[in-house]
């Protein structure tokens, strides 16, 4: 059996070269349905893993009350989140230090997105966010110094000219390795000086704390006071088994301060540390379901064209056809050897796409900022559906030669 098998793959490796262009494009075609199927689905893959890792870094553990909920949606299909009017410092202030006294809280505010930083003649985009916080912030957002230290309670309090500074800035304001630590740099008109540079956290799909920068609380109400600004809430659980039943103390208690009827719904939302990751690998569902139609669509005019140089190739060989049977070969033998033809053929070009899949999507997935990663699901899934593209097409044409008259094919010229 195995020399049978070996020695059919040696005459369809000999048929490919003796028709190589006419080869050469159905084995394109095939990559290019594979390709377009295996690197997209490794795209999501790595944006899948990259959200994943981007927010677990928060941990599992912490929750968010904010006046409005996560609003993600593609097309028009997405459901606007509801806006609340806005949580004050005063109501926020009240909570965390209730809720402070059990669980670590803090509170916090986004000051401008669009601020510059400088440090003399050097200065960043316009793209800089700036947010107030108390000393609590950096434990429940999951950020970590990876240089100097954390604001002191005195700083807060004080709202001094201190600042917390994201890993990506270092390289737009300071050059040759020059130690940030005790700089004073500009945040639009005011003058801060650097007491700690906070860890990379990636900024996958646009998400991460590398170009922020960090201000003690009452500063921020100083120097970027706006009658609109809401104030955000953390809190982190002692552990996520408890998460559930902290998420319902501290809503009780927010309601309490917000002075809220038993009969009303609640005017805030509480957000989930994993809840936007969830929404967003959630939605990226639907590229997947497009990306999965196109490749098998593609493959399925891959499978028309091997099918149609199948059969051209029988009515080529159809003199080769009656030799063969003449001195002994039966049908089964025949339509063997021109259905692993086929296989031959599909398999060469699975094994293209799947290269050109894999180099495509993790292309796309570096870009994005996620790591590399060899999707074997899709590959063992690449080459399965090689092999049925290779039965379905060959089995029409191996069936056609296989009952050729030895007789009618010895006479074809």
């Amino acid at each position: 059996m195995k020399s049978f098998l070996k020695e059919n793959i040696i005459i369809a490796l000999s048929t490919v070269k003796s028709q190589l262009l006419r080869t050469i494009l159905t084995v394109l075609i095939i990559a290019v349905g594979i390709a377009a199927l295996v690197g997209i689905l490794t795209a999501i893959d790595g944006i899948k893993n990259s959200i994943n890792n981007n927010f677990s870094s928060v941990g599992a553990n912490t929750f968010t009350i904010r006046n409005r909920g996560v609003n993600i949606h593609i097309g028009r299909r997405g459901k606007r989140m509801p806006r609340y009017r806005i949580i004050s410092y005063e109501e926020a202030f009240r909570f965390r230090n209730i809720f402070n006294d059990k669980y670590i809280t803090s509170i916090s505010a986004l000051a401008t997105f669009s601020a510059t930083v400088k440090y003399f003649s050097n200065k960043t985009n316009p793209n800089v966010s700036v947010f107030g916080s108390d000393q609590n912030y950096l434990i429940t957002s999951g950020y970590e110094i990876e240089k100097g230290r954390n604001f002191s309670e005195q700083e807060i309090l004080n709202g001094s000219n201190s600042v917390l500074i994201g890993k990506n800035l270092i390289s737009n304001l300071f050059s040759n390795g020059q130690n940030p630590l005790d700089k004073i740099i500009s945040i639009g008109n005011g003058k801060y000086k650097i007491i700690g540079v906070l860890k990379e956290k990636g900024s996958s799909m646009g998400f991460g704390g590398d170009k922020n920068v960090i201000i003690p609380m009452n500063n921020m109400r100083q120097n970027f006071s706006k009658p609109d600004i809401s104030y955000v809430i953390n809190i982190l659980s002692p552990s996520p088994g408890e998460l559930n039943n902290v998420i319902g103390e501290a809503t009780g208690l927010f309601r309490i301060i917000r002075k809220l009827n038993l009969s009303e719904e609640s005017n805030f939302e509480v957000i989930k540390s994993d809840n936007l990751a969830n929404m967003l690998i959630e939605n990226i569902q639907y590229v997947t379901l497009a990306a999965t139609l196109i490749g098998f669509i593609t493959l399925l005019g891959a499978a028309i064209g091997l099918m149609n140089i199948m059969l051209v190739s029988v009515t080529e060989r159809t003199r080769e056809i009656g030799i063969r049977k003449a001195i002994g070969a039966n049908q089964i033998t025949i339509r063997n050897q021109f259905l692993i033809e086929a296989l031959v053929i599909c398999q060469l070009g699975g094994l293209l796409g799947i290269i050109l899949g894999i180099l495509i999507g993790n292309t796309i997935t570096l870009f994005l900022g996620g790591d590399f990663i060899i999707p074997w699901l899709w590959i063992f899934m690449g080459i399965s559906l090689c092999f049925f593209v290779g039965i379905i097409s060959g089995i029409y044409p191996a069936n056609r030669a296989a009952k050729l008259d030895p007789i009618e094919a010895l006479r074809t010229e």
